[in-house]
């Protein structure tokens, strides 16, 4: 790739700035004027039809913006990546654990697969519960985003792999080195890029803000330990696809739901569970 700025040249720091700057005022005026107002919006909706229209809206929005967003920081600061991981992973407690997983594969390959029966165990516990006390515990403000219906679920699939692809790129590789480029400090690359990934979704409440944040963290950690994007890319777009299809289609039954058929929105519940066969009548002991 052909980076825009050259390292050594003494206006790289400043434009780099300036760029932040226009970037997180952006950002900012974005999330208190657009995604708030549009999300209060979407909340109304009574059709899937304005719905759907709005699904379609926020992935075109989020696939230019994030990624031309992504494709700009990276030809400006692409080529502080691998210097702001090589620091990163250089860091007491991360450089312990990428040591211990290059020393030991097949520790690692059996943490992974305890990691992954654990998140699926955990998952089916989870939607058993919501289905017995017919409610979902979430994280912030999203339940109203929660798919509807079958062709609301595929909608929800392409912006969960799009947000897993698009806020990953930007947010735990070109964000972070763009900071670091600027500021030379790792920390404040790390800390920078998490906590404005956690205030852009402010439309979700101080709990969503906060949940988000951590859910930054943990990705970043991942990102630095494995040494790829696409680890926290496959997690990310994986923990929206439990959000916006699994849980509304185990849960909720959706995916039987045509929005065709049923145009107008009601509350998300929780089916009633088939009732129970009758018990057959007990036979007439035979005459002896």
């Amino acid at each position: 790739m052909a980076y825009m700025l050259d390292p050594t040249w003494a206006l790289t720091r400043p434009i780099l700035w300036l760029a932040l700057a226009a970037l997180v005022a952006l950002l900012t005026l974005r999330t208190i004027r657009k995604d708030r107002k549009e999300y209060q919006r979407f909340k109304r909706y009574r059709t899937t039809a304005k719905r759907q229209e709005m699904f379609r809206r926020w992935l075109l929005d989020s696939f230019l913006s994030f990624g031309g967003l992504a494709l700009v920081l990276l030809l400006l600061a692409g080529q502080f990546v691998a210097p702001l991981l090589q620091e990163l992973a250089g860091w007491p407690g991360l450089r312990d654990i990428r040591a211990l997983i290059a020393d030991n594969a097949g520790f690692t390959v059996g943490a992974v697969i305890g990691l992954a029966i654990g998140l699926v165990a955990l998952t089916a516990l989870g939607v058993r519960a919501a289905r017995t006390e017919q409610e979902i515990m979430t994280v912030g403000d999203i339940r109203s985003i929660l798919p509807r219906n079958r062709q609301e679920l595929r909608l929800g699939a392409l912006l969960s792999i799009n947000a897993g692809v698009v806020e990953e790129l930007v947010f735990r590789l070109a964000l972070p080195a763009a900071i670091y480029a600027a500021s030379g400090s790792a920390l404040a690359a790390v800390l920078g890029s998490v906590l404005l990934f956690g205030a852009l979704h402010l439309y979700q409440g101080v709990a969503g803000i906060i949940g988000t944040a951590v859910v930054g963290a943990i990705m970043m950690v991942l990102y630095v330990i494995s040494g790829t994007i696409m680890l926290p890319i496959l997690l990310h777009a994986i923990f929206d696809l439990r959000s916006l299809v699994l849980i509304p289609a185990a849960i909720y039954r959706v995916h039987r739901i045509d929005g065709n058929e049923k145009p107008f929105i009601g509350a998300l519940t929780v089916p009633a569970p088939a009732p129970a066969p009758a018990p057959e009548p007990e036979s007439e002991p035979a005459a002896e």
